[in-house]
């Protein structure tokens, strides 16, 4: 394996050439832009054999990537912001639909006003269509994420939506190191779909509905998308046996586990909150960190089990919940612990929208403010 040093989109275009794709369609927007451009240039010279097709807007490119699926091609696109966004009508179309896609999304802030930063409401703002959720900190875990993510969604077929934050992630340079081609063909080997649309196959695909073979349609997708959690920690386990490369499963886990305060977060903030741990705990603070990797499915159990009896959890979203009072993360939180049976306090705060810098003092600062709260 080899090691080399390059943005969080570039290691994004390199885990896509390496799943080998079939067919990729995108439409540029910042910060994803350099992502298509690399999979162009890749096809352009030969290094990947797939069909690009450049459409005119990311509902286009959504419903082309749904129309490859259906037809059985291993697929790919990537987003941000507005584009994610415009895409929304035909993101509930492909999880509906079972397609096995994979989709990364650099997070941006939405507009009004327009940010090209990052913040999470783009991904938030989708979490009830069906995808199931992934989150990066890192280009290493951005790279093996997406090979990952490949592997879940062909396996229960539901799509995927790998998130990284945007510039921080995308276009900051760091070592990350590329799995050889035959470790990854063993991990992810040639799409053989269990059905397709073809003449010679027969069936239809997302024709009219009556409700008696509708709601069966989506029990069974609200079902297999919450025991996705335990297949994405299986094959992160598996991947791991292959190549030495672990991000932790549901969660990652800074610190001792039986901690005071928990502090929860996802994204690239996830790896400065460890370094907001270290500085809390030289004050005497018994604090950890919880990274949160997958947000759909919520991990709810896992998050339950642990945080020990007495816990604190503090709670760092990027993202608005109108209406609320707080983000998403929160809520999530929440709902997830309101059946513990001992109480586990829990507090919250929305910072870092729109590219607000979040370093490790002022996210420790903010800690101790939550506190603060809970005393």
């Amino acid at each position: 394996m080899k090691k080399i040093l390059d943005t969080g989109n570039a290691a994004c275009a390199l885990a896509v050439k390496a799943a080998k794709v079939d067919m990729i369609a995108a439409y540029p927007i910042t910060p994803q832009t350099s992502v298509a451009e690399k999979l162009a240039g890749y096809i352009a010279q030969g290094e990947l054999d797939a069909k690009y097709l450049p459409v005119e807007s990311e509902h286009s490119v959504m419903s082309a990537v749904a129309a490859a699926a259906a037809a059985g091609a291993r697929v790919f696109t990537a987003t941000s912001s507005q584009g994610l966004l415009y895409m929304h009508e035909i993101l509930h179309y492909a999880a509906g639909g079972r397609l096995p896609i994979v989709m990364a999304n650099v997070n941006r802030a939405v507009c009004a006003p327009w940010c090209l930063y990052v913040d999470h409401q783009d991904a938030v703002s989708q979490r009830d269509t069906g995808w199931i959720q992934l989150y990066a900190a890192s280009n290493q875990e951005i790279y093996d994420t997406i090979l990952l993510a490949y592997k879940v969604a062909e396996e229960i077929n539901i799509p995927v939506m790998v998130n990284y934050d945007g510039f921080l992630l995308s276009h900051s340079m760091m070592p990350f190191e590329l799995v050889d081609q035959d470790i990854i063909d063993q991990f992810l080997p040639p799409f053989e779909p269990a059905w397709r649309l073809h003449p010679d196959w027969g069936g239809t695909f997302g024709n009219v509905t009556p409700s008696e073979n509708y709601v069966p349609f989506r029990t069974r997708l609200a079902e297999d998308i919450v025991k996705a959690g335990e297949i994405i920690e299986n094959y992160a386990k598996e991947y791991q046996k292959l190549t030495g490369h672990w991000h932790g499963g549901l969660f990652d886990l800074y610190g001792p586990a039986d901690a005071e305060f928990f502090l929860l977060s996802m994204g690239s903030m996830g790896a400065e909150m460890e370094l907001a741990v270290d500085i809390l705990r030289k004050q005497g603070i018994p604090a950890a960190g919880l990274r949160l990797r997958v947000f759909r499915p919520f991990p709810a159990q896992e998050l339950s089990r642990l945080l020990p009896a007495g816990a604190k959890l503090l709670v760092f979203d990027r993202n608005c919940a109108f209406g609320t009072g707080g983000g998403a993360l929160l809520g999530e939180a929440k709902a997830a612990l309101f059946d513990r049976k001992d109480e586990i306090k829990v507090t919250g705060q929305v910072m870092g929208l729109g590219g607000e810098d979040l370093p490790a003092q002022y996210l420790a600062g903010k800690a101790r403010e939550m506190m603060e709260v809970l005393k």
